[in-house]
């Protein structure tokens, strides 16, 4: 992607800023309603199913009786409708409100083929990785509850798909994420000339997506601790956009990070077995 023309500094008044604002703001209500419809309807359509089955075992169950033996979706099935949930609300927004133009598809395959840009991202994906990782030591420190809200369910994939749980939460995660938030979410304000704000903005949105407060269960004070990482880590890979000029940089980074991430886990859980 290429910088805007556009110098916000040469502007009589703030109509540009509210427009690319309120553009920001219906990309977020757009992705919320896609990625929220399309999970509830996948959990309605699987509890749907389990009730049929239920009731073809002939089962003669009450109202609460059949909602306690319909249970919980399987892992696979809910990591495979988060895939299809975000996944697609991002490609729906990419194609439909933010597609590349054919100049910038161009200029962003120059860019990943300079080697800087690859020096870039190893150094972007590490230190994201470590910076992450510092400031959850701390926050453990000061006693505070900073288990991801989707640990339990990637430890959970993790023991019965590793290959697959692999692939979605180094690849396919990194893949659809940066597509959405910093393609579409920080690229709109960025083209609009509004770089800082859009890297602010994006990685707010970025972090509550991952801890939404209210609803993962925890103390405020974890919740903020955990979205200022979760934020630390979306400024990281917005910056590394800009820095490049293509999508692929930030793509990379997320996924060396996730990777990093992920080993980990896997030898931390090791130890404790």
């Amino acid at each position: 992607m290429t910088t805007s023309p556009y110098d916000p500094a040469q502007a009589g008044d703030n109509a540009p800023l509210r427009a690319a604002l309120s553009a920001f703001a219906l990309d977020v209500v757009l992705a919320i309603l896609l990625s929220f419809s399309t999970m509830m309807l996948g959990i309605f359509g699987w509890s749907a199913w389990r009730g049929v089955q239920l009731a073809q075992q002939g089962n003669d169950l009450s109202a609460a009786q059949l909602q306690s033996a319909v249970g919980t979706p399987p892992v696979l099935f809910l990591i495979l409708l988060t895939l299809v949930s975000t996944g697609g609300a991002a490609l729906v927004l990419y194609f439909w409100r933010r597609r590349a133009t054919p100049i910038e598809r161009s200029t962003s395959w120059a860019a990943a083929r300079r080697p800087r840009t690859w020096w870039l991202v190893l150094l972007g994906g590490v230190a994201t990785f470590l910076l992450s990782t510092l400031l959850t030591g701390m926050g453990r420190a000061l006693g505070l509850d900073l288990t991801p809200s989707n640990l339990e369910l990637i430890e959970a994939g993790f023991a019965q798909y590793p290959v697959f749980l692999a692939l979605f939460a180094v690849a396919l995660a990194p893949l659809y994420e940066e597509l959405l938030f910093r393609r579409v979410l920080f690229g709109r304000l960025w083209q609009a000339g509004w770089p800082v704000l859009g890297l602010l903005l994006s990685s707010v949105v970025f972090a509550l997506v991952h801890e939404m407060p209210g609803l993962n269960g925890k103390p405020a004070t974890s919740t903020l601790f955990l979205i200022v990482v979760y934020a630390g880590m979306g400024a990281v890979f917005a910056a590394l956009y800009r820095a490049t000029g293509t999508l692929w940089a930030p793509i990379g980074a997320h996924i060396l990070n996730n990777a990093l991430a992920l080993a980990v886990l896997q030898v931390y859980s090791g130890a404790q077995a």
